[in-house]
């Protein structure tokens, strides 16, 4: 039976799990949330990168992302750090839907799912 790694679990969800060198990454939201878009999205984006490196892989092996934001006006100031963000060529697969945020004070939660 193939091993199942979990970090950061508790009661309701683990913030990551690996599987077959698949890496899960749970939603990730901005612990300052007086930022706007762009200040939280550069946030959510740096707890990814530590995330994908605590877990032997990094943003040039994502496969999938889901992103949602609390208005979806904000998809363009949320890409603006988005795309520079990204590896060249190496986008993944992507879905960006509007939400309402468990905090309303919450503008973007993202999601992503990597290859070790």
């Amino acid at each position: 039976m193939s091993k199942i790694t979990r970090q950061g679990t508790n009661q309701i969800l683990s913030s990551s799990v690996e599987y077959h060198n698949f890496v899960y990454l749970a939603g990730m939201t901005a612990d300052d949330l007086s930022k706007d878009i762009k200040g939280q999205t550069a946030e959510v984006l740096a707890k990814i990168d530590a995330a994908l490196e605590a877990n032997g892989t990094d943003k040039t092996r994502m496969l999938t992302a889901t992103i949602w934001v609390k208005h979806i006006a904000d998809r363009g100031a949320m890409n603006e750090v988005w795309t520079p963000w990204l590896p060249p060529g190496g986008a993944p697969a992507r879905a960006c839907v509007e939400a309402n945020m468990a905090d309303p004070r919450h503008l973007v939660e993202i999601m992503v799912t990597a290859c070790r």
